[in-house]
């Protein structure tokens, strides 16, 4: 269930809400995580972005659509989505996807690796 936190500029989702938000198509999954974490396994079509480089790369965030913000926990995911707020991104289409990468992979949800999509 999506949930909101006082302050937050973002809202929780899990991977399963996280999954139904990208097969309907308005919603992109973006990976905020280090490059071996990255290439070990990540959400299928998901973009890579590491969170130390959302400022100076949000040219590269899809200007329509919900923004689905992934790492491994869920801090690095709220620090992007924070930072995309702060760069103007409305709030209500941006989400943390809270339980993190290696739970998608455990629940068995679609996933790649290396730098394929």
């Amino acid at each position: 269930m999506v949930k909101n936190n006082p302050g937050e500029p973002y809202s929780r989702i899990s991977s399963e809400e996280a999954l139904e938000m990208q097969k309907n198509g308005d919603s992109t999954v973006i990976d905020v995580r280090n490059e071996d974490e990255y290439e070990a396994g990540h959400v299928k079509d998901a973009i890579w972005i590491p969170v130390d480089e959302i400022v100076q790369r949000m040219e590269e965030l899809p200007k329509d659509g919900n923004l689905l913000f992934i790492c491994a926990v869920g801090a690095r995911s709220g620090l992007a989505a924070e930072y995309a707020s702060s760069l103007g991104i409305d709030s209500s289409r941006l989400f943390n996807i809270e339980d993190g990468t290696p739970t998608w992979i455990s629940k068995g949800l679609p996933t790649s690796s290396g730098h394929d999509k």
